[in-house]
């Protein structure tokens, strides 16, 4: 499975609507520079090598990871690391969430879990998508990046 439409056509029936909404929900609302592929086996929105050279600390190989979109046994998983590395974001996030009123927040570090289709708050994440750039987001990773690969990571951002 080599795109997003692959994967979601590979999906439960049940789960390809919502997932596929999500997709467009993301790619309409991602500021320019995100690239839309599949990482670790899921939908992923990363910054490519062409704008952050030195890639993902964990396997430099790969593109900085941000954004993804899998379809778990249980609940379809959307996960955001801009949340986990940027707590006003993610302050924002739950405070927003909560006021929706649709249930109880089911998450963890970066992924949140959605259990019920009907209960995805697609404007929510919409607006969630919107508020990265790439610069921003590069500038809260290299922040937030383990000591170690901070040392060692190339600091040469195309951008």
């Amino acid at each position: 499975m080599d795109t997003a439409e692959k994967y979601i056509k590979l999906q439960p029936a049940e789960r390809q609507e919502a997932l596929e909404r999500l997709r467009q929900v993301i790619r309409t609302n991602l500021p320019e520079g995100f690239q839309e592929t599949i990482q670790y086996g899921m939908i992923a929105y990363v910054v490519p090598h062409a704008l952050y050279p030195q890639g993902y600390h964990v396997d430099p190989k790969q593109p900085l990871p941000y954004i993804a979109l899998a379809n778990q046994k249980g609940y379809i998983a959307f996960y955001h690391l801009g949340i986990y590395a940027d707590k006003p974001l993610l302050d924002w996030f739950v405070k927003a969430y909560e006021e929706l009123g649709i249930g109880r927040l089911d998450m963890g570090k970066s992924c949140i879990r959605f259990k019920k289709t009907d209960k995805i708050p697609f404007e929510l994440i919409g607006e969630m998508c919107a508020k990265l750039s790439v610069e921003k987001y590069i500038q809260i990773y290299e922040t937030n990046m383990p000591k170690k690969s901070r040392r060692t990571a190339h600091h040469e951002t195309v951008v």
